[in-house]
């Protein structure tokens, strides 16, 4: 997805880029129209201004960008922003994602080091780090993610930290390597329901993902997730997830609404209400989750902060 002009509102629509020119298979016309709550308002003002430099200065490669984030000019607007490591190519290609797929450039061992500095020079309280896959490496980029850590702590040790991290591929060794890091929020998304896998994430597994949050809350770390609405799900499919995700002991659950980034993606088989967001919430805190954040804006990161701590 990317920004586009809104002339009427004065704000940005969150928009599929090229639409009008799409081949793939046609969507309902009432599909074509983004309801008026997918709306966000210009990336813009000093703290935006002063990131968006450092991210520049530094070389260094953010979701809020790769993953056009329509959160984008809040969260860089309060001086905080998600750094994806391990370079901006992935080895995976799902369905869903905005990030590039192929052939990854080799390890940038600098990278670490850039990005606790720029944590530092940030002032950030809350850091965020993702990643992409590399399938291709032997530690599946792990040492990369434990370093990271270690730096970030090293120049910033009052700041917290949450990572996003992939599956390694089953490689518990690798997932042992970042937990023993001791990051505060240990996040892994499950992105969408079991029955969709093969369509949105051919080359994840669902049971993988909920054994990787299994293992990781055993070791004693606050866990995380999220998945994506609108993508064909049904309400009872939604709620079975809950359950699975709250079988394997997640402490925290996002919610948000898929929006297709280009016309090549997956098309987006229905727009959520907010007040359905809202129904999901609910839900969430009654099967028993500590924290859940459920919103068509929501990402994986939104509000972050808030998610290191116990509600309870």
């Amino acid at each position: 997805m990317e920004y586009v002009n809104n002339s009427d509102s004065k704000e940005l629509e969150i928009s599929s880029a090229s639409e009008t020119e799409s081949t793939v298979q046609p969507r309902p016309e009432r599909l074509y129209k983004k309801p008026p709550w997918l709306k966000v308002k210009l990336p813009m003002g000093e703290n935006y201004r002063r990131v968006r430099g450092l991210v520049d200065n530094y070389k260094l490669h953010t979701i809020c960008q790769s993953g056009s984030c329509p959160n984008m000019g809040e969260c860089w607007g309060a001086g905080t922003a998600t750094f994806m490591i391990l370079g901006n190519v992935c080895t995976r290609s799902c369905s869903f994602c905005a990030v590039a797929t192929g052939r990854p450039q080799s390890l940038d061992t600098g990278e670490p080091i850039r990005v606790a500095e720029a944590v530092k020079l940030m002032d950030v309280k809350h850091c965020v780090v993702t990643s992409v896959n590399r399938d291709e490496l032997k530690d599946k980029g792990s040492v990369i993610w434990a370093e990271t850590i270690r730096e970030i702590k090293k120049l910033n040790p009052q700041t917290t930290i949450e990572v996003l991290i992939p599956d390694f591929k089953s490689d518990w060794d690798a997932l042992q390597r970042v937990i023993d890091e001791g990051p505060d929020v240990i996040s892994h998304n499950m992105e969408t329901v079991s029955r969709l896998y093969r369509i949105v994430r051919p080359q994840a597994k669902y049971e993988r993902s909920l054994e990787q949050l299994r293992r990781t809350h055993e070791q004693g770390a606050r866990t995380k997730s999220g998945f994506m609405l609108g993508l064909g799900e049904t309400e009872e499919e939604v709620i079975e997830i809950m359950k699975d995700l709250h079988n394997v002991k997640l402490d925290v659950l996002t919610i948000g609404q898929y929006l297709q980034p280009t016309r090549l993606h997956l098309q987006v088989e229905s727009f959520i209400t907010p007040e359905k967001f809202d129904e999901y919430r609910d839900r969430g805190y009654e099967i028993g989750f500590d924290y859940v954040e459920s919103g068509p804006l929501v990402r994986s990161s939104y509000h972050s902060e808030r998610h290191v701590k116990s509600n309870k």
